[in-house]
């Protein structure tokens, strides 16, 4: 006997947001591996005329080439948070409706902390999981305020000359570094979670 299902699709996440996603996910692991690298170089390993390896200053324009990418990325993002669909919208990130906070608490008492017996259903990103990438996106806006912050001392394009006020804003040059190489590992532990 043939058992009918009430299943349907529902069309969820557009070509934007797919385009979008992947093309951060690889400039987050270009700008991770190169920006390690910049924080810590490795010794030179080679005997040949430094002007011969210039690895160094290709290791600098791959992680600039993959900043503005994703800097341009992120801004197409958050165009599309205001003209995409229901899913994409920035309402689904935000929570200022209290189902929403009802709903973040449903999701940590089932999935986190166990104590829940029903699993909240949603279509999407659930609002626990919409925050988190909420608090995501400003620590991307973060990472490209302080990397183009960093890099106003070095250029003389405008784009980044806007960001020169972030480093003695934030207490210097080291101090910058710090907290833009501390981002670094929060994306770890975020692709890892």
């Amino acid at each position: 006997m043939a058992v009918a299902t009430l299943n349907r699709k529902i069309y969820v996440w557009q070509l934007a947001v797919r385009f979008y996603h992947w093309l951060n996910a690889a400039c987050i692991v270009t700008l991770a591996i190169t920006g390690y690298l910049i924080g810590n170089p490795p010794a030179i390993l080679s005997s040949s005329e430094a002007s011969f390896s210039y690895w160094f200053g290709t290791v600098r324009f791959l992680h600039f080439l993959a900043a503005f990418i994703f800097f341009f990325n992120f801004l197409f993002r958050i165009y599309w948070g205001f003209v995409g669909n229901r899913f994409a919208r920035w309402n689904n990130f935000i929570p200022l409706k209290k189902e929403q906070w009802r709903e973040i608490w449903q999701v940590l008492c089932f999935d986190i902390l166990q104590i829940c017996i029903k699993p909240f259903k949603s279509i999407g990103h659930n609002s626990l999981a919409g925050f988190t990438y909420f608090i995501t996106f400003l620590v991307f806006l973060f990472q490209a305020i302080t990397g183009f912050g960093m890099y106003s001392a070095m250029s003389d394009a405008w784009l980044p000359n806007l960001f020169s006020w972030v480093v003695p804003f934030l207490g210097g040059d080291f101090a910058v570094r710090q907290w833009h190489h501390l981002m670094l590992w929060f994306f770890i532990i975020f692709a890892m979670i």
